[in-house]
């Protein structure tokens, strides 16, 4: 059996009221859109919730939360001996002994860039990527750090990159091949993806899409510190020196960022986490003996944090509360407003004035939005609601005589707002929140 037992919410002591408090604090919030929940306490799932076009069977990109997947591929690697923690980064490279002469390069460990302290003073990705000519893990060895490694914390990509890249070497595949006999296998774990870098290699550090129940779980098998339905997966000393304080993350005024950095995981004013982008989140609480797992579309990610401190966490050890399922619910996310729904769509191709793409092609049945890369093309549904077409979902309503799309790419956090002016040809196109790296429309989906 590999799925999550489920529970009521007062069988395993959590007061539901409290999860509806959490719930509810979260509408308010400037711009947060949440996407999954799923709370769970004693092993047990006893609250879950996606909001429509959204779903459970649907992966989403996870963005830095995919550094403790790697990180607990590492895990298995030090555990069945082929990576020593105290080694140098640089013997698992012996083809960069010659390339690589800064004294400091040299002696970085693996821990170190375990947890982003290879001693350099800014995340330079693009930096890294360039001096190795597209390999990260190269790049961060040729670049000289500005202090000893082990001694400063800088949330540094390419660290992450290099702990992947290690996993890759002292295993002679991929980071999926790696942790698919290990980890999503024995989790019941079975839609994943992960976006490569300019080398064709996992990132590492970003673009593992996956479901929020694979979050859920991962985050288990660490609460029960190692431990996934009486099989011990990790070893318990792993999950203790993963998550436990490595180094000063220095972080005033964020309290959830400046409790110090284990080996890919945050430390947090209660237990400790994987998070990414926008609200991707795995929250680990030993005191509670619980996991909270959550995507979202969010700029305020430490204002859900301190409504899941607020609300959330007191329910979660509340040992009353109502009797009854968690109610089951499918909330809608908001589509466009505006002030008529009855129009004919246009039919044509419009030039934008502004924005992420360069021309909308547009017929009754469909909306084809065309950038650097393959024109992305998506099914229109009646006005007013969304209409699901694959990786993306459609939304068109309109106003004051323009017609307004919104674009859901659900297998990631991103919505792209598109507003087309019939008369005068054009259209305009923005973001709701950005995605990371400005990647092409086509690659804002799990890759198959």
């Amino acid at each position: 059996m590999t799925e999550l037992p489920r529970s009521t919410p007062a069988e395993q002591d959590v007061d539901s009221r409290g999860i509806d408090a959490f719930v509810a604090a979260l509408e308010p919030m400037p711009d947060v859109e949440p996407h999954s929940l799923m709370v769970l306490r004693h092993g047990h799932v006893v609250a879950s919730r996606w909001w429509a076009p959204y779903g459970p069977d649907r992966p989403h990109l996870l963005y830095s939360l995919s550094k403790s997947f790697t990180s607990t591929a590492l895990g298995f690697a030090v555990a069945e001996g082929l990576v020593d923690l105290d080694a140098t980064v640089l013997s698992y490279f012996p083809a960069w002994e010659a390339k690589v002469t800064g004294e400091w390069s040299r002696a970085t460990r693996v821990r170190d860039v375990a947890s982003m302290a290879s001693g350099h003073d800014d995340d330079m990705a693009d930096a890294a990527a360039e001096a190795g000519g597209g390999d990260m893990a190269l790049g961060l060895l040729l670049l000289p750090p500005a202090f000893q490694p082990g001694t400063h914390f800088e949330y540094n990509q390419p660290c992450t990159n290099t702990v992947a890249a290690i996993v890759r070497e002292v295993s002679g595949g991929s980071l999926i091949d790696f942790l698919r006999p290990r980890l999503f296998e024995p989790l019941g774990i079975e839609t994943y993806g992960w976006l490569r870098d300019r080398v064709g290699r996992e990132q590492g550090f970003s673009g593992l899409f996956t479901t929020t129940s694979a979050i859920a779980k991962l985050g288990q098998l660490y609460l029960d510190r190692g431990r996934w339905q009486g099989s011990q997966l990790l070893p318990e000393s792993w999950v203790e020196e993963a998550t436990r304080f490595h180094v000063a993350s220095n972080r005033p005024g964020q309290p959830d960022w400046d409790q110090g950095y284990g080996f890919q995981f945050w430390r947090s004013r209660h237990g400790y986490r994987g998070d990414g982008a926008y609200g991707q989140y795995m929250v680990i609480l030993p005191e509670a003996d619980a996991v909270v797992a959550m995507t979202a579309q969010s700029p305020s990610m430490d204002g859900m944090l301190d409504a899941l401190w607020e609300h959330l966490l007191p329910a979660l050890t509340a040992s009353t509360g109502p009797a009854g399922a968690w109610p089951v619910e499918w909330p809608v996310l908001p589509v466009p407003e505006g002030d008529s729904s009855t129009r004919q769509l246009p039919e044509g191709t419009f030039t934008t004035v502004a924005g992420p793409v360069r021309t909308v092609r547009l017929t009754p049945y469909e909306i084809s939005l065309a950038d650097d890369g393959p024109a992305v093309t998506a099914k229109l549904g009646p006005p007013d609601a969304w209409f699901v077409d694959g990786p993306i979902a459609t939304a068109h309503t309109w106003s004051g005589g323009k017609l307004l799309v919104d674009v859901m790419f659900v297998e990631t956090p991103h919505r792209l707002h598109v507003v087309i002016d019939p008369e005068a040809g054009t259209c305009d196109g923005a973001w709701q929140s950005e995605p990371l790296s400005r990647p092409r429309l086509a690659d804002l989906r799990m890759p198959r």
